[in-house]
């Protein structure tokens, strides 16, 4: 029954060896725009609006900020485009601080990220719902925060089924944004143009009256704090350069065209509501965005014939905003998890975050990404002031972190590198913006809500070095019995044992070839000794984040478990011994591994499944969570398929205690 459930919400499994699935997952640039881009653009929704909020009575310097963001915009997005240029696997922010500036700047710029994954999924949901709460009656807001929370499981299931999925079904909310906001920024600006003059001198005529009032220092704080705080506008511009492993072949090209699409479409609809705002006298109102003012301004009264159709529009307009928001959550679905998994490669975070589910999606992220957001919005109550705050903080950290990496690449290679001088410029003022912009924003709104981020953010980094450091003990430890297993003076093979007709036989459960596999199969004998002579050694090949990048690796990662066993087959000979193997590839080893058993259990006589586990001197909440309980669950699975299973400990010492 569970297993239709989840069929029906999630769908069925995928083949991992069909060589065209990287094809048929991947995204070509457009659909990539809606996936990774829409968070970028659905920025605009909340970006210009603190901008101008920030100026007070000062209204006409937004004429300046509102070139300000556009050139922004581009200046970002070019730095990103090269980042893709030289990291074209994906990683981003968390890749290029590792590479470029070390192990620690990265782990910051990886814990940055994630945390700011999960505040634009929850910045996008809540901001999305405040759009739409802006349209209907005031009776209705008690129901927001209860609709945020349907709203985000309901992202949680699509992005369970998998990325191209999600994108499909949300790509229509993506094109009516363009449409009806391109379509009314147009407009805004159309009907005023023998404005736009005129305005220009009453911008010029309050940056003189501005600078005799507050002094050329004082002009330049309100523009500087105005912009610093209208951050949020560029927050999304990242996720490209971190999701360009789901980008179709040619994937620098596709990025780079995926990231042309999304500065050029972010940086005309927030320099155009900036503008719009200006020309159309918006002013703040009860209960409203100022963008739910602006559109009801511009198409509120529009009339064709006698049918009022400027409720519709504007309600149209609304409803994409906020939904776009909520598509906007994508980028946090799609580049939170890819973070997590690459950290995990890097053991900094728990290695599950690298496995896949059978859609091929890195399901625990997506699920830890999902209720982190909801942890998130129930503790703001979806104040989308407060997440505007902690989300643009960590954005401008690895921003800053990431193009300071990319001064350091440009600094260092060589001369002739073509370009080389213009990209290290691009790069270095990309990074002197963003790490402007990180200074004030963290100096005005510390208190205001900034402390969470960083309170936040470092507590996963420190999580993240206790990981990696159990994750390196235990590496030594297990290092220890490579050394002292892996080259055992034993003798050569002798005449091959065939397998016995009736005895039993021992199902031996491997990774690969290493002193914990080696250390399992000798201490059968010592525990049994003279019963089992024959063996199967029987392994899985373990297809992750690492693994699924094409047909190659496949080939390379079916190459390694077979020599593995190999090697496990001659060990067993050695001893005089019958030996085979069996093995598969999969995404989940608890699966993969009851099969293989269960369709042992009819082929040899008395079968008994040996597998080895870590047990540690000190068992701990962490050695639970990082180590997983497959030894455990597949004990669970046998035993009513009638197959033995003996759970055969290998000591971990606590080093402190011991020494």
């Amino acid at each position: 029954m569970l297993t239709r459930l989840r069929r029906f919400l999630i769908g069925g499994p995928k083949n991992l060896l069909d060589p065209k699935i990287h094809h048929h997952l991947a995204l070509i640039a457009f659909f990539a725009w809606v996936g990774l881009g829409s968070d970028g653009l659905s920025s605009s929704s909340y970006g210009p609006e603190e901008i101008f909020r920030q100026l007070g009575t000062h209204r006409h310097l937004a004429l300046y900020l509102a070139a300000a963001v556009m050139g922004t915009v581009f200046l970002i997005s070019a730095s990103y485009s090269q980042i893709i240029e030289q990291f074209p696997s994906g990683g981003g922010g968390y890749l290029v601080a590792t590479k470029l500036l070390g192990t620690t700047p990265g782990v910051v710029s990886g814990s940055a990220l994630v945390i700011d994954y999960v505040l634009t999924i929850a910045i996008s949901v809540a901001a999305g719902c405040d759009a739409i709460f802006s349209f209907l009656p005031a009776s209705a807001a008690g129901l927001k925060l209860p609709s945020e929370f349907v709203i985000l499981g309901c992202l949680i299931l699509l992005n369970l089924r998998g990325v191209k999925e999600s994108v499909y079904v949300l790509t229509p909310i993506f094109l009516a944004f363009l449409v009806t906001h391109a379509g009314l920024i147009v407009f805004g600006i159309a009907r005023h143009t023998t404005a736009i003059v005129p305005m220009v001198g009453a911008t010029i005529a309050e940056t003189h009256a501005a600078a005799a009032d507050l002094g050329i220092a004082g002009l330049a704080v309100v523009l500087l704090r105005a912009f610093s705080l209208g951050g949020g506008t560029f927050t999304g511009i990242e996720a490209v350069s971190n999701g360009v492993g789901i980008l179709r072949e040619p994937r620098v090209a596709n990025g780079k065209r995926t990231m042309l699409y999304m500065a050029t479409s972010l940086a005309f609809t927030a320099g155009g509501i900036l503008l719009c705002y200006l020309l159309n006298d918006v002013h703040s109102e009860a209960g409203k965005t100022l963008n739910a003012s602006l559109w009801d301004q511009l198409a509120g009264g529009w009339h064709l014939g006698p049918l009022g159709i400027g409720t519709t529009i504007v309600g149209l307009t609304l409803i994409s905003e906020g939904a776009l928001l909520f598509v906007a959550a994508q980028t946090g679905f799609v580049d939170g998890p890819r973070t997590l998994s690459a950290m995990a490669v890097d053991e900094w975070v728990p290695r599950r975050f690298k496995n896949l589910s059978d859609r091929l999606v890195s399901q625990n992220g997506v699920l830890m990404m999902g209720v982190a957001a909801g942890i998130v919005l129930a503790y703001t109550g979806g104040a989308v002031a407060l997440l505007v705050v902690m989300y643009s903080i960590n954005v401008f950290l690895t921003f800053t972190l990431s193009q300071t990496g990319m001064v350091v690449h440009w600094a260092k290679s060589k001369s002739s590198e073509p370009r080389r001088l213009r990209r290290l410029t691009v790069s270095a003022l990309g990074g002197l913006v963003t790490g402007v912009i990180l200074v004030i924003m963290v100096a005005l709104k510390f208190l205001e809500g900034g402390w969470n981020t960083l309170l936040a953010t470092g507590a996963l980094i420190a999580g993240c070095f206790l990981v990696h450091g159990h994750y390196r003990s235990v590496r030594r430890h297990v290092g220890t019995l490579d050394e002292s297993l892996l080259d055992l003076p034993l003798p050569a093979v002798g005449a091959v044992r065939v397998r016995s007709a009736a005895g039993p036989t021992a199902v031996v459960l491997v990774e690969s070839y290493s002193g914990l596999g080696v250390h399992t199969f000798l201490w059968i004998h010592r525990l049994f000794p003279d019963q089992f002579k024959d063996f199967v050694f029987v392994s899985v090949g373990l297809v992750d984040s690492a693994q699924f990048k094409g047909v190659r690796e496949l080939g390379a990662l079916d190459t390694r478990v077979r020599e593995g066993l190999e090697q496990y087959v001659l060990l067993a000979q050695r001893l005089g011994c019958y030996a085979e193997y069996r093995y598969a590839l999969g995404t989940d080893v608890t699966e993969e591994l009851g099969t293989i058993c269960t369709a042992l259990a009819g082929e040899v006589p008395a079968p008994t499944v040996f597998a080895g586990r870590l047990v540690f001197q000190r068992e701990t909440a962490l050695t639970h969570f990082l180590h997983d309980q497959t030894a455990y669950a597949l004990q669970r699975r046998l035993l009513f398929h009638g197959v033995p299973v003996i759970i055969l400990p290998v000591r971990v010492w606590d080093v402190a205690k011991r020494g």
